[in-house]
């Protein structure tokens, strides 16, 4: 029921999706609608924030070597798989987001939730790179976990636009460039060449 509903939402979007259309979809007369989800609403805030756990869920499970494998391998997991597919295009929470001014505020706190937590996924992977040696600790991990929340979006909207898999991963390439270098340890001096303390002028070190 919830998944047909969100179908319609998904490839209508909230303001264009009408009651018949959803009532239809979940096989339920009007008056059941209202009484189970209150209101149209009610069933899109469910409807969207079943996606949005459904969209973490997958992104959380995404595990790698490295953190920064695990961020690019989280954006091949997006992209487009050969051949048809029953789902709408594009993602279904930044189309929410576009319909934002016109969503009921309970809507729109959904949708927000949604993408902060795409966002706070990939600010996660960031921190823990910078726990562990792969970013510095100065690194802009805000900056940089917009950046790839954007990243991220491309991987699951650029497609309707008529990119290519082999376009996006160049997009993705060129995304990671963002990444930051984490400049080379100086290298320690060798013992043999430092003077001792204890040694006088002139003496040589044996």
């Amino acid at each position: 029921m919830i998944n047909s509903a969100m179908e319609i939402f998904w490839r209508h979007g909230y303001a264009a999706s009408s009651i018949d259309q959803l009532t239809t979809a979940m096989g339920l007369s009007r008056s059941s609608m209202y009484k189970r989800f209150r209101d149209k609403d009610g069933l899109f805030q469910e409807v969207l924030s079943t996606y949005a756990q459904r969209v973490l869920k997958r992104m959380n499970a995404v595990q790698a070597g490295t953190k920064r494998e695990q961020l690019e391998s989280l954006f091949y997991e997006f992209l487009p798989r050969d051949g048809k597919t029953a789902r709408p295009p594009g993602c279904m929470l930044a189309r929410s987001c576009m319909e934002m001014a016109g969503l009921p505020p309970a809507s729109q706190a959904v949708a927000r939730e949604g993408v902060s937590g795409q966002r706070a996924i990939i600010s996660k992977i960031l921190h823990d790179a910078v726990a562990s040696g792969e970013l510095a600790p100065a690194s802009d991990i805000d900056g940089l976990s917009w950046h790839f929340l954007g990243v991220l979006q491309a991987m699951m909207n650029l497609p309707q636009a008529g990119a290519t898999s082999g376009e996006l991963r160049r997009v993705v390439e060129l995304a990671m460039l963002a990444w930051p270098s984490v400049p080379a340890a100086a290298a320690p001096q060798r013992s043999g060449k430092r003077r001792s303390s204890s040694a006088g002028p002139g003496e040589k070190l044996r």
